[in-house]
């Protein structure tokens, strides 16, 4: 169990996965219901899921300037922090070209792969949470495990997707915009298991 002193740090880590998984839902529902012309008020409400989620990792390193003792160590928390935050930011990323790409609808395989960044941020989100207890959590690993697999997973439809595209259209404006898109929800999955590459590090450098 963390010391009172250091819910400071594991609350954060929590808030800004809790973000991510906010930032993975809409995501996921304005591709799912999309409309080209309403996708900019979907922006908005992504910078501000952005925004808190940027707020929360400058308040973790500047506690981390004065702080005298922390739960794990100091890079670790650094790094893991960056790593929540880079979530938040390439989902946002997915969103905006969708945006700047003028996209007017969405490819099947893409719905896959944007299905899976909700998966692994449900997972991240359980991962984080079980973080406190580390030393002593029964599902944490098994967590790290399901991230694992469903990146895995999104790479085999990544791949596919983009050997799909490249081999079935002709129209290389499409081919361009289609290629950046699905490498970055590709990059958001990878970004969860970053993540939980990232505390299973810090579990196995701390038992």
């Amino acid at each position: 169990m963390a010391r009172k002193n250091d819910a400071f740090y594991f609350d954060s880590f929590s808030e800004c996965g809790k973000l991510a998984c906010q930032a993975a839902r809409l995501l996921a529902d304005t591709m799912r219901d999309f409309d080209p012309d309403r996708i900019e008020e979907a922006m908005e409400s992504m910078h501000v899921i952005e925004q808190a989620a940027d707020e929360r990792k400058h308040d973790v390193l500047d506690a981390l300037v004065t702080a005298f003792v922390t739960p794990i160590e100091r890079e670790d928390i650094a790094v893991l922090s960056d790593y929540l935050d880079t979530v938040v930011d390439r989902i946002e990323g997915v969103l905006l070209r969708l945006y700047f790409d003028n996209i007017r609808s969405i490819r099947p395989d893409a719905l896959r792969l944007v299905e899976m960044i909700e998966r692994t941020c449900g997972e991240m989100c359980k991962l984080i949470d079980e973080l406190p207890q580390f030393k002593r959590s029964k599902t944490l690993r098994e967590h790290v495990i399901a991230i694992n697999t469903v990146e895995e997973e999104a790479d085999s439809v990544y791949i596919a997707a983009m050997r799909d595209l490249h081999t079935g259209c002709d129209d290389p404006m499409i081919v361009f915009t289609w290629h950046e898109i699905y490498t970055f929800l590709e990059y958001c999955v990878d970004s969860c298991e970053h993540v939980a590459d990232t505390v299973d590090s810090i579990v196995m450098k701390n038992s």
